[in-house]
């Protein structure tokens, strides 16, 4: 009944009941979420976490979905989506960007305008938010090599500004994921540069990732960490995995990193293989592989 008020306090705002989050997820998998809503603006997202905590429903906020699985009984309360909050603002050699802008969009703009420092990020398909929760990175770029600034609103409702050593950035990591603050925009402070050589390394990334990843299907992207000492793809290889499938799923025959959904996957395909994958490794090289790729949600029986 609660989340039939949200609709009705928010009648001007995307709001879609019981909605399956495959419809959102690279990977076309995860169950439905009780609710979910898209917000434009920085005050319209202020707005729901004000109404999430007078109403006592759970919130959790997701950008573009693509290295994320939701287990296949979704996620109960509210889940808001950032992916229209997508505004870039460009100011000399500042870029502001909103959490839901993608990080392509980004580098694109940067390109643009001359700007270097962002041409790591010219493939990486998330949003700017998930970009710097996870401190994302690709051919030896991360986002903590871009000196930044960046804002966020807790679960009262109050505003935060980090600079970057205020982040804890480290491997695919930054002190958002533990703060549980709402990252609501991102500045970067880039360095002017050639346009036609910013152009040409992306080219060449963007050549690369079509090259090595499997575009071709569904996936989450990089589903492990890179363990210190080793390569995730060639562990998998050399145990002889790669190709291996659990419903749906599939380890990549083009990237033995990847998991791709090839038959209609479902989140419980996803997280069995994994296990799997994980379980073996340890096995054959006592070696531990850490997810990159977020699992949230509920099981299936739990829903």
């Amino acid at each position: 009944m609660k989340l039939n008020t949200l609709v009705k306090a928010f009648p001007m705002m995307e709001i879609k009941l019981d909605a399956p989050l495959a419809d959102y997820s690279y990977t076309k998998t995860g169950g439905p979420a009780d609710a979910i809503v898209f917000p434009r603006s920085v005050e319209e997202v202020r707005d729901i976490v004000v109404w999430v905590k007078e109403n006592q429903v759970p919130l959790t906020i997701l950008g573009n979905l693509s290295n994320l699985i939701v287990r296949d009984g979704g996620i109960r309360g509210v889940v808001m989506i950032l992916t229209l909050m997508d505004q870039i603002l460009v100011n000399q050699t500042q870029i502001t960007a909103l959490s839901g802008a993608k990080i392509i969009d980004v580098s694109q703009a940067a390109y643009k305008a001359g700007l270097t420092g962002l041409e790591f990020a010219c493939g990486i398909p998330g949003s700017t938010g998930g970009a710097i929760f996870m401190n994302a990175g690709a051919y030896g770029g991360e986002m903590v090599d871009i000196p930044l600034t960046v804002l966020t609103i807790d679960r009262d409702n109050q505003l935060h500004e980090y600079d970057r050593s205020m982040c804890d950035f480290s491997y695919r990591h930054s002190v958002f994921q533990e703060n549980n603050e709402i990252i609501l925009s991102v500045t970067l402070n880039l360095t002017s540069g050639d346009a036609l050589k910013i152009k040409a390394e992306m080219d060449h990334l963007t050549d690369l990732r079509q090259s090595k990843q499997p575009l071709e299907y569904p996936s989450c992207g990089s589903v492990f960490k890179r363990p210190p000492g080793h390569f995730t793809g060639k562990l998998i290889q050399d145990a002889g995995l790669q190709g291996m499938q659990m419903g749906g799923a599939q380890i990549s025959t083009k990237h033995a990193g990847f998991i791709v959904n090839i038959a209609g996957a479902t989140a419980t395909d996803y997280e069995n293989l994994i296990h799997f994958i994980q379980d073996k490794i340890w096995e054959l090289n006592e070696v531990k592989l850490e997810t990159e790729v977020r699992i949230i949600g509920q099981p299936l029986e739990e829903a």
